[in-house]
């Protein structure tokens, strides 16, 4: 059901996503080991939730319906992918030289005119976007005023350039 008249407030956001995962520890050594999160609160062996920055949790992990479970179907529906935003270019060129120095494999690398992003599995076949924002001065719009977005090959040698500065 569609109710007209109104929209969310400008600074509404995406709080948290809750994952359910085969293997707490599995999950944890991607989140925190590989990604750098940090655990704030722990369940004892059936969840944790982890964060960035001291927030209370961006990602909580729980094994109560999935504990030792098979991953999801990629062709059913549920979680396309989580989303980690990162704050600066450089910061997206620091996980991207991390993740090739452990090398865990990405699934693709897009340029999507307001972001560059980098994609990957955790290891429940979860998928995780790794990206950032351009400026939203230097966001492209279309003539009917819609924001243009696009897919296209990222530019690894300058993303890593980024390192040399």
């Amino acid at each position: 059901m569609k109710l007209e008249g109104y929209t969310l407030p400008a600074l509404t956001r995406i709080g948290h996503v809750h994952l359910k995962v085969a293997d707490l520890e599995r999950a944890l050594d991607f989140y925190c080991g590989l990604l750098g999160f940090e655990i704030t609160t722990r369940y004892g062996d059936q969840a944790v939730f982890i964060s960035a920055g001291g927030y209370h949790h961006h990602i909580g992990l729980n094994t109560w319906y999935s504990k030792g479970a098979a991953p999801a179907s990629q062709h059913g529906v549920g979680l396309f992918h989580t989303a980690i935003l990162y704050p600066t270019r450089k910061d997206l060129a620091l996980i991207f030289n991390r993740l090739q120095q452990a090398h865990y494999p990405l699934t693709g690398a897009s340029d999507h005119g307001v972001s560059e992003a980098l994609y990957l599995n955790d290891p429940d076949g979860n998928g995780v976007e790794l990206y950032w924002d351009r400026p939203q001065e230097q966001w492209s719009y279309l003539p009917d005023g819609s924001i243009e977005m696009f897919t296209r090959s990222l530019n690894i040698t300058g993303l890593l350039a980024e390192l040399k500065i």
